[in-house]
């Protein structure tokens, strides 16, 4: 039987404060980048809790998102593996809560806040193509109402384990 072809979901957030946004730097396998906080979607979860938790993991400060920007579908090959992996990228806005004493997730460096024009001019230092893309698209107004995005219950642990038991 073939293998079936998935794409990689992840989600990020677009969290603007006084005109400046809050961005990552991480170490990667195609060196240091610049990223929205950002991450990969877990078991059990839905895609608003995943970028409030990788928010929190990334940048120590409480997300509350209000809206989705857009759903990007991007192409990566790796310049050290040469692996090629296709994202679905959920990017989601909304406002920071608190800041809290806690590490970063490995790998993240730093958290900086820069304006469009500062994100613009370290382009070839991005994660990818898709950051400024969607900074740009939410200072555009691009926005989509949380409920465009339905979770089934089936989706979480507890409502497995109730109905196995």
């Amino acid at each position: 039987m073939p293998r079936i072809w998935k794409p990689s979901v992840t989600v990020a957030a677009i969290v603007e404060k006084d005109g400046k946004f809050l961005l990552i730097e991480e170490e990667t396998s195609d060196g240091i980048r610049i990223n929205q906080p950002a991450g990969h979607l877990d078991p059990y979860e839905s895609l608003e809790q995943a970028v409030i938790r990788e928010t929190l993991e990334e940048t120590a400060y409480d997300f509350t998102p209000t809206a989705l920007v857009g759903m990007y579908m991007s192409r990566y090959t790796s310049n050290r593996t040469g692996e090629e992996v296709t994202y679905l990228r959920f990017t989601f806005c909304g406002y920071p809560g608190a800041q809290h004493d806690r590490p970063l997730d490995e790998g993240i460096l730093r958290t900086m806040w820069l304006t469009r024009d500062e994100l613009a001019a370290c382009a070839d230092r991005h994660r990818s193509p898709t950051v400024l893309q969607c900074v740009d698209e939410y200072l555009e107004g691009r926005r989509a109402p949380l409920a465009l995005i339905q979770t089934h219950a089936s989706v979480y642990k507890e409502a497995i384990s109730t109905a196995n038991g």
